[in-house]
């Protein structure tokens, strides 16, 4: 499963990228704005500054929402850099631009689904990931993460090459989760990716091991 870490917070992606093990990155409007990116050359040049760091994939999304402007937003945006994947709503001019991206090599990231039916739309689309919203369906108890299973069996049944990119992820637990049901990729904020370190038995252990080190070799 590849990692994604969820931000536009360089120190925190120059961190997961020193760990070794992150394979891209995801950000929207929100997260650009909690970092005090405005105004559209920033935010532009705040895209390069992330390739500038992350070595994989990172999902630069569209503000627009209709067809036209999506398009122009949309190329411009992958004329930033390579690692650019432009990320595109779930909505009926989104699945329109989806299909025009595809045919012209653009890859893409459709966001905000929220049901099987909106992820085998965008595979036919041929979205190059697809982000069913999992923390978000748990907040109106509803199970994200079967959701996850569904789309993988759907995806499954018919070879689509869309990588199922699990984003919402709240904490270890879900890593975890779409790990063990076949998501692709997962999004989420460093703290999930580190929670993958702790275990209460690696500390005890270690302080043991040192302890008996400092017992024989003082």
């Amino acid at each position: 499963m590849k990692f994604f870490i969820d931000t536009a917070n360089l120190d925190q992606i120059r961190e997961a990228q020193d760990l070794g093990v992150l394979d891209g990155v995801t950000t929207n409007p929100s997260l650009m704005a909690k970092e005090g990116i405005t105004g559209r050359e920033n935010i532009l040049q705040h895209y390069k500054d992330i390739c500038a760091i992350a070595t994989g994939d990172v999902s630069a999304e569209v503000i627009s929402t209709t067809y036209d402007e999506m398009i122009k937003e949309g190329e411009e945006l992958a004329s930033l850099h390579e690692q650019i994947v432009v990320k595109v709503p779930m909505i009926k001019d989104g699945i329109k631009a989806i299909k025009y991206f595809s045919d012209k090599g653009i890859r893409t990231n459709c966001t905000l689904v929220f049901s099987c039916g909106q992820a085998l739309l965008a595979a036919k689309a041929g979205a190059t990931y697809v982000s069913p919203f999992i923390g978000r369906l748990d907040d109106i108890s509803t199970d994200g993460l079967n959701l996850i299973t569904e789309i993988r069996h759907i995806y499954d049944n018919y070879m689509f090459d869309t990588q199922i990119l699990a984003a919402s992820v709240r904490h270890t637990m879900h890593v975890i989760d779409c790990a063990k049901i076949g998501a692709d990729v997962m999004t989420g904020p460093l703290s999930s990716i580190e929670g993958l370190l702790r275990h209460p038995l690696t500390d005890s252990g270690l302080a043991k091991f040192l302890a008996d080190y400092e017992k024989g070799n003082k």
